[in-house]
C-alpha cells in the first residue's frame, strides 16, 4: 500500500489500542456514591434492588491488560502496522514457500528410488502409481475426468487408443510439451454429397458394399488420407487419430462426424513442464501408462 495508506493503518490501528486502554482505566476506577450510599451507584429497581459499585476483579482486568501487550508484541514482531514488515520480516508468501520448499525437498527425498526406473517400471510400482495418481487427480481431472474416461473431446485414457502415442517416453512428452490438433474444416471445399459420403465412409455405421461408401472411399484418399493414412488407421506424429476402431474423441454418431468434418476440430493440451518438475511428469505418465496395461 502507498504511504498515505499505511499512515492511516497505523494511526487507527494504534488509536483502538490506547482507546481500549482508556476503557479499561475508565471502568476500573469505582464511581463516587450519591451521599449517604457507600455500596451502590445509587440506582434501585422495585423498590430495593440496588446495582452494586464494586470495581472490575484484578484477575479479569489483568486479562485485558495482557490482552493488549500481546497485541503490542505481536505489531513488533509481525506485520499490522500499515508498511511495517516486523522484526521477524514475515510474510505469507515467504512462509508459504518455506512450506513448499519443505514438501518438495520430502518429495525429492521420498522419490528418489525412482530416478533409474523407466515408465513401465514405474507403472508396476505401487508407490510410484500411487504418487502419480494424486498428481492426475490435482492436476488432470479437470480434463479427463476423475477416472481418467475423458469428456468429447477430451482423450479416454484407459482405452490403449493413442492420439500421439502410447509409450512411456511418448506420454511423457505429451504431458511435458503438450499438444496442439487442428482438423481443417472441409466445409468450403466438399460439396455436400462428397461429405455425406465420406461421413459414411470413415463412420462405425459404414458398410464396405455400399455405394455412397465406395465415393466416399475416393474422397477420403483425396482429401484425407494425407492425414489420416491410406488406410484410416492414423498418424500419431500428427495426432491424426485411427478412425477404424469404433474410437470417438467427439463422438461418433453421423451428425457429429459430419459436424466435425464440416467445420474442424482444433484441440489443446497444455505443456505441464512450467507446472510440474520432471519427476512428477514420469509419475503422472506412469499412472495414466498403468491405466492402459493393467
Amino acid at each position: 500500500m502507498n504511504a498515505m495508506w499505511s499512515a492511516i493503518v497505523v494511526v487507527l490501528v494504534i488509536a483502538n489500542i490506547l482507546g481500549c486502554l482508556w476503557l479499561i482505566r475508565a471502568t476500573a476506577r469505582r464511581r463516587k456514591n450519591e451521599p449517604g450510599d457507600k455500596d451502590t451507584t445509587g440506582h434501585t429497581w422495585d423498590g430495593d434492588l440496588a446495582e452494586l459499585n464494586n470495581p472490575m476483579p484484578a484477575w479479569w482486568l489483568f486479562l485485558f491488560v495482557l490482552t493488549i501487550v500481546f497485541g503490542f508484541c505481536y505489531l513488533t514482531v509481525y506485520p499490522g502496522l500499515g508498511n511495517y514488515r516486523g522484526l521477524f520480516d514475515w510474510s505469507e508468501n515467504s512462509q508459504r514457500q518455506a512450506d513448499l520448499n519443505t514438501e518438495e525437498h520430502k518429495f525429492e527425498q521420498k522419490t528418489k528410488a525412482f530416478a533409474a526406473m523407466d515408465i513401465p517400471a514405474l507403472a508396476a510400482n505401487a508407490d510410484a502409481r500411487g504418487i502419480g495418481r494424486s498428481i492426475f487427480l490435482t492436476r488432470c481431472t479437470g480434463c479427463h475426468g476423475s477416472d481418467a474416461h475423458g469428456a468429447p473431446g477430451y482423450p479416454n485414457l484407459t482405452d490403449n487408443d493413442w492420439l500421439y502415442g502410447g509409450s512411456g517416453d511418448q506420454i511423457v512428452a505429451s504431458i511435458t510439451h503438450g499438444r496442439r490438433g487442428n482438423m481443417p474444416a472441409w466445409g468450403a471445399t466438399l460439396n455436400d454429397a462428397d461429405l455425406h459420403a465420406v461421413v459414411a465412409y470413415v463412420g462405425a455405421h459404414a458398410k464396405a458394399s455400399d455405394a455412397k461408401t465406395a465415393q466416399g472411399e475416393k474422397v477420403f484418399q483425396t482429401y484425407c488420407a494425407a492425414c489420416h493414412g491410406a488406410d484410416a488407421k492414423g498418424n500419431p506424429l500428427l495426432g491424426a487419430p485411427n478412425l477404424t476402431d469404433d474410437i470417438w474423441l467427439y463422438g461418433g454418431t453421423p451428425a457429429v462426424i459430419e459436424a466435425t468434418v464440416r467445420n474442424g476440430r482444433g484441440g489443446q493440451m497444455p505443456a505441464h513442464e512450467t507446472v510440474l518438475s520432471p519427476e512428477k511428469i514420469r509419475l503422472v505418465a506412469a499412472y495414466v501408462y498403468s491405466l492402459s496395461h493393467p
